[in-house]
């Protein structure tokens, strides 16, 4: 698989590693005191994040030039894409357990972390696989255009978060209790330390998202199997996401034919991946960026023409007290429907 190859000095790694988590600091502190974010403040961390993500392409051009950067940027959006799926599984999570809004970003924040870890390593395992054996890219490819087509004909399925296979071992290894302690993950009860409420919403977040890194890892490597291109992409695009929820759950109903969009970005990168392993060889990147530039432009223009009378909805995770006790966490009850919009998230 011919590909992009240039040498990431360690400092490099390292430099890049700081500034991730020097970035993940400042947010924590900056939402230390658990208030509930509104739509303002949403907006502007997220253009925050988005600014910090295109300004490092600028560092690449000026690094390694055009081709790589171009490269950085393809990969930066189509997985920015794709994390709008992310945001309709929160926005699930979050009303099936109803969450309070003011301990939801401290779910996003440990939940983005998890996300880095699943990524970092898929993203070494996926590319090593790539180089070494040639027909993993045929297995990919087959993947990705498999996910698209579920993704687009998998509307009305209904996503259950409580029976997900790692919640309901979480709750079977882990003495919990069903109800919101503050914004404590533990608490003690009889002088037993039992886990919250709070922290199966945070498992719940986790467990799909393993399932979304492993679809989003591999269009990206469809693109380029550079570690640290992916990488980079990847940790700007997902350190994003609690901005870019607390931007959109109110409008999530809005986005009704999205994913259609995103099920093309996957198919596409399916089918690029494989054609990276035939006599048409690689697709020119700025061909790659058009395509996904297109395909996210006209998803969404289409969405917002077509629910221009939608008043949005409201944003989920409020209807409940501090406290107070949620059966559904313990099996009784039935779910929600997923969510009343077209786009629905992929199957935890």
């Amino acid at each position: 698989m011919n590909d992009l190859s240039f040498p990431v000095p360690l400092w490099v790694w390292a430099a890049v590693s700081l500034v991730i988590a020097v970035m993940l600091a400042v947010d924590l502190i900056a939402h230390r005191d658990n208030h509930v974010i509104g739509f303002k403040e949403a907006a502007v961390w997220s253009g925050v994040w988005i600014a910090i993500g295109l300004a490092f392409g600028l560092v690449l051009l000026v690094w390694q030039g055009g081709e790589v950067s171009s490269t950085y940027y393809a990969g930066y959006l189509i997985e920015k894409a794709l994390s709008i799926d992310n945001v309709f599984v929160f926005a699930l999570v979050f009303s099936f357990f109803a969450v309070p809004d003011a301990y939801q970003h401290k779910v996003l924040f440990w939940g983005v972390i998890g996300a880095l870890v699943f990524r970092l390593v898929f993203i070494f395992v996926g590319a090593e696989l790539l180089q070494l054996f040639f027909w993993t890219a045929y297995l990919f490819g087959a993947f990705l255009i498999w996910t698209g087509y579920k993704m687009a004909v998998s509307k009305d399925e209904e996503v259950h978060p409580d029976r997900n296979v790692v919640v309901r071992l979480v709750r079977k290894v882990v003495p919990t209790d069903p109800t919101f302690h503050g914004g404590r993950f533990f608490t003690k009860i009889n002088g037993r330390r039992v886990a919250t409420l709070l922290f199966v919403a945070l498992v719940a977040i986790e467990a799909t998202d393993l399932i979304f890194a492993v679809d989003s890892v591999a269009a990206i490597l469809a693109i380029t199997t550079s570690t640290f291109l992916v990488w980079t992409a990847n940790a700007f695009a997902v350190l994003g996401l609690r901005s870019l929820y607390f931007c959109l759950a109110g409008l999530l109903r809005r986005f009704a034919y999205l994913h259609y969009g995103l099920a093309v970005l996957l198919a596409f990168a399916g089918v690029k991946l494989i054609l990276s392993e035939t006599p048409v060889g690689k697709l020119p990147i700025p061909l790659t960026l058009g395509v996904i530039a297109a395909t996210i432009t006209v998803s969404i223009g289409w969405s917002l023409i077509a629910t221009r009378d939608d008043d949005g909805g409201t944003t989920p995770g409020t209807d409940r007290a501090d406290g107070a006790e949620v059966d559904r966490v313990t099996g009784a009850g039935s779910p929600p429907s997923t969510r009343s919009h077209g786009t629905q998230p992929r199957r935890p």
